[in-house]
């Protein structure tokens, strides 16, 4: 590589299918120099990066520990969704002053869950010198910054709906199996009151545009309730049948007195009819955008990531949000010259 290309350099950390998806991205984009690649699955451990991913450093091995990381610029987390989960590696990567991107949804807006974390979190990063960001498709685009800017047009803003509609049967596996795809709904009613069925982040995404529009939120409440499927159908998961669970349905609600001010809408199922991403804004003008189709899901959340090391990379030290930071738009392949 070039010194133009060594000037960004990364590290990933987590090497599941999101995870995969983002180092093949990266190398096949050419966005810099990948130097260490760390995951704790021992099947992973040792094994050449190019047994999994092509383009990738012939000398490049994965690491199941993150150790020292010298002059690296970024590290890209792609592991968990639970932000307490995520502290040990956070703090490993900050004392070292290395900034941090990750797909962590309860990171994309932590003050709503763990603000005594939030703090710690921005008093180490300011402490050495690092940024970090929390984002992704959702939150992070398409229900967060997404519809933030598109009031920048809006003179008034009284209230502000986002819905975001998905055919899971175009995605990966694990994300099925998270969407409760396969179950019965006793199965799907239990996994819920146990924290391990359905999207994270509706609840971060909803209280990052609430304060960044200054939507004053009095109280707000979310819940979750299964898709039934009307036929039998098949996924990833294998076959569903009728009556069965094919998706999750979500709401998260906002409340200023007693009008709903802010509502979002997920849902996701196999053989979803009508998939698509919606912004509806009442205010002035009043504005309705409809993605029809709706946005895939991991591509988004790969390009997203990777996009927003620009971005973070030339941040202030501290915690960020996508709401403090430049839309991170699209970023050309490095020069080779």
């Amino acid at each position: 590589m070039s010194s133009t290309s060594r000037s960004t350099k990364v590290a990933h950390i987590g090497f599941g299918p999101v995870g995969q998806r983002i180092v093949a991205d990266f190398l096949s984009r050419r966005l810099g120099a990948l130097c260490k690649v760390i995951d704790i699955d021992p099947s992973f451990a040792g094994k050449p990066l190019g047994k999994f991913v092509a383009n990738a450093p012939d000398e490049l091995v994965i690491s199941q520990e993150i150790g020292l990381l010298p002059s690296v610029d970024v590290a890209v987390i792609a592991t968990t969704s639970s932000l307490e989960r995520l502290w040990p590696t956070l703090q490993s990567l900050l004392s070292q002053g290395v900034s941090v991107v990750s797909t962590c949804e309860e990171l994309a807006y932590p003050w709503m869950r763990h603000p005594d974390l939030a703090r710690d979190i921005d008093a180490l990063a300011k402490k050495n010198g690092a940024a970090v960001l929390g984002t992704g498709v959702n939150p992070g685009f398409l229900m967060d910054i997404f519809p933030i800017a598109m009031t920048s047009v809006c003179s008034d803003v009284q209230a502000i709906r986002i819905h975001r509609v998905q055919d899971a049967s175009t995605r990966r596996k694990p994300f099925q199996a998270k969407i409760g795809a396969g179950m019965t709904s006793e199965e799907f009613d239990k996994k819920v009151r146990d924290g391990e069925l359905g999207h994270v982040g509706l609840g971060e995404s909803m209280h990052l545009v609430a304060d960044t529009l200054g939507l004053t939120l009095d109280g707000w409440h979310e819940y979750t309730t299964p898709v039934i499927a009307p036929h039998s159908m098949r996924c990833e998961m294998g076959v569903i049948e009728r009556g069965e669970v094919s998706g999750v349905l979500q709401f998260a609600r906002g409340y200023r007195g007693d009008d709903c001010v802010v509502e979002y809408v997920f849902q996701a199922a196999i053989g979803q009819i009508d998939p698509h991403d919606r912004v509806a804004i009442e205010g002035t003008p009043p504005l309705d955008v409809v993605i029809k189709g709706g946005v895939h899901g991991d591509t988004a959340t790969s390009a997203i990531t990777l996009n927003a090391i620009k971005s973070v990379k030339a941040a202030r030290p501290g915690l960020h949000t996508m709401a403090t930071l430049p839309i991170p738009g699209w970023s050309p392949p490095l020069t080779t010259s």
